[in-house]
Parts: C-alpha cells; structure tokens; sequence
C-alpha cells in the first residue's frame, strides 16, 4: 500500500511540474520557446523588453513586447506568470562541486589582504 501511495505522489509531482505556468521574469529564452505562438524571435524580445524596462509587473504587461497582441496573450494567459519558480536556481540549493584531489594544492591567499580594501 505505501509503493502505491509513493507512485501516486510522483505521478501528482510530475503532472504538476509538466502544468506548472512558466515565469517570464525569469525563464530562459529556450524555456520561453515552448509557449504557444512562441518562437526564437518572440522569446528573444520578451527577455530584452524585461531586461531594458525591468520585471513585468502582471501577466498583460507581455504585451509590452512588440509582436505580442491580445490574441497572443489569450493563448499564453494559462502557461504563464509573474511570480513564482525561478529558472536560475534558488538561493539555498546546493551546485555540483568536483572533489579537490587529495595532496592538491591550496589557492594562494594572502592572510594581510583578506577582509581589508
């Protein structure tokens, strides 16, 4: 009974992460590339529209970006959003970080200059 219960609560996970709305504050161009009436030169202007005039404060301000209209905004109103999951990875989650060799060298730090300007 807990494999199944396990198997359930992946499955509702997976199927959420597959539904869950794109944030065009912070999505990649690619990431951006999945959205319906999307492609490379639409993606490209939403990520320079936010990075010259800033984050968009609600889901309509897309249309800020030239090429996207109210007929555009209708199909993406569902997958996207403002608020939420970042695509860079969040503050607190660990990197992969090969392993230092044992016997390796130190970096140089010089013990007089650390902490002073």
């Amino acid at each position: 009974m807990k494999k199944l219960l396990y198997v359930l609560f992946a499955w509702l996970v997976a199927i959420q992460c597959v539904f869950a709305a794109i944030n065009i504050n912070s999505a990649s161009e690619a990431e951006l590339e999945k959205l319906p009436g999307i492609g490379p030169v639409k993606a490209k202007a939403i990520v320079e529209e936010r990075s010259k005039n800033g984050p968009f404060t609600s889901v309509e301000d897309v249309k800020r970006v030239k090429g996207i209209g109210n007929a555009t905004l209708e199909k993406l109103k569902s997958e996207i959003t403002v608020t939420g999951a970042s695509a860079s990875p969040k503050a607190g989650t660990k990197t992969a970080v090969a392993p230092v060799p044992k016997g390796a060298a130190k970096p140089a730090v010089d013990d007089k200059k650390v902490g002073k300007k």
